[in-house]
This record gives structure tokens, sequence and C-alpha cells, in this order.
């Protein structure tokens, strides 16, 4: 570990990693060898969090101007290669992404998602995590974000599957995130909750995901009531996943355009979001 220079504030951070210390024993080639080509700064900083080192990958653009910060969290399959990838793209952007491993510490030996054996098993351990600890993380990563001196003090929220539901959650526990956007995931259940909600939430949905797309009409209807906005989008053609899918190998045309176009949507949500 590479001790930094002095503690920050709240004592929230323990070290930082280089970003080839650890490799996916279920990675993404494809990804990781976009990771390993990127001419950006990536590194890994953990995070105290729950008594227990929080692993956070984070990714800076090249830019002379302070950045808008992104907390993107990953899907059930934890932080892969693509979400790493994913992180970097929105580097080159011009944001600084911040990308937490939620399941830091519940890997085997008390490791993280890198050192499960295979997608089922972290998929297995997602769907075991403590709800308020993962606010706590996700708190834990937006104070740091916006303590980094590259950063402009503002922050984002994104998440994907599962994660595109804790992104919806965080917006109804974060009050000063400029914008959530939640990539084929489940809304908050309450209204107490959708009346928490104090930024807009912007939904990316696959036309052919039933299961999560029978829940933006009473989301609709709920945040409506409650005076929010929530503004999906759904991509016809397209399945769950397409974030994803649309960039590996095989992809189908549906996939890609829904990709492409998400992508573009997103990015201009984030432009305006930084003004």
């Amino acid at each position: 570990m590479m001790g930094m220079t002095g503690w920050m504030k709240k004592g929230l951070v323990f070290g930082l990693f280089t970003i080839g210390a650890v490799l996916s024993a279920h990675s993404q080639d494809w990804a990781l060898q976009r990771l390993n080509d990127s001419p950006r700064h990536h590194e890994w900083v953990a995070l105290e969090s729950g008594g227990r080192a929080l692993h956070v990958f984070v990714t800076y653009p090249e830019t002379a101007e302070k950045a808008h910060a992104v907390i993107v969290i990953h899907e059930n399959r934890g932080l892969t290669d693509w979400v790493r990838s994913l992180a970097d793209r929105l580097a080159e952007a011009g944001y600084i992404a911040v990308a937490p491993d939620l399941l830091s510490g519940k890997g085997p030996g008390g490791g993280k998602t890198s050192d499960f054996a295979n997608d089922d098993a972290a998929r297995n351990a997602i769907y075991e995590l403590d709800g308020a600890q993962v606010l706590d993380d996700l708190d834990a990563c937006a104070d740091y974000a916006k303590s980094l001196d590259a950063c402009d003090g503002t922050i984002s929220v994104a998440g994907f599957c599962w994660g595109g539901g804790q992104s919806f959650r965080f917006a109804a526990h974060r009050s000063d995130l400029k914008l959530a956007c939640v990539f084929y995931g489940t809304p908050v259940e309450s209204d107490e909750e959708a009346e928490s909600i104090q930024c807009p939430v912007y939904g990316f949905y696959g036309g052919n995901d039933a299961r999560v797309n029978a829940t933006i009409p009473a989301t609709v209807e709920r945040m409506k009531s409650h005076g929010k906005t929530y503004q999906p989008v759904t991509y016809e053609g397209a399945g769950h996943a397409f974030m994803r899918r649309g960039e590996e190998p095989g992809v189908t045309d549906a996939n890609k355009d829904a990709r492409d176009a998400a992508w573009k949507r997103w990015l201009g949500l984030l432009n305006d979001a930084a003004r």
C-alpha cells in the first residue's frame, strides 16, 4: 500500500493503490484492454466505512478546470472491469468518476469483487448486503469526491441494474446530488422515500425488460404526486444491461443503438448539471 500525504478530513482515506494492484479473476478482457490503453489517471483508494476498508476506483479527466464528480454504482456482478472502463469513459468526457466496490470485505478472505470465483458468487453476495451499509458506503464516496481538489464541489450518481436501484435509493437519502441516473434499476417503493428526493431522476430502460419496466408507470405517478422530476426513456428492442451488452463482443444492433443513445443522453444531462 502506498501511503498518502496526511489524512483526509474525517479520516476517510486509508490508503492508495495503483491500478495494476488487482486483476479480476472473472475479468472482461475487452474492457480490461481499454483500461490498460487509457492515458488517463486511475487510482484505487481505500475509504473507511463500517469499520472496514471500502475499495474505490477513481478516474480523473485530463482538464485544467475543476470537474463534476459522478458516483458510479456497479451491477449485481460487483465492480467489474466493464464498470471501471465505464468510469474511464466518464473521465474521457471530462468528469471525475468514483466507483466503489460495494463487495469490499465480503469476498473470500475478506476480499472484494476480484476475489470471488465467478459472477454467480459475487451476485449471491450482493443480495446479502445490508441496505443501510450500502448508503453509508455511498456517503463515504460522495464526501470523498467533494473533498478532492480536482472536484468543483458538485456530485451526481448513476447506477446499473442492482446499482440502478441503489442510485434511486441514494437520491432519496442524499440531498446534495445534482441528478440521479437510473439504468434499468427498480425504484424507491414508499411515498416517504419519494418525498425525500431533492434532485431530478432520469431513467434509462430497455424495451425488452418487462420485469423492470413494469415498475415505471407507478413510479411516474408516485414521483408526480410528490412534485418530483422523473423522466424515464425506454429504448425499444434493447434488453436488460444494454449499457454493458452494447459494448460486448457480438453485440446486437438494438443493444448497441440503445447504449449509444443512452450515453449521449447521459452526457447531455451531466453537461447541464455541471454548468
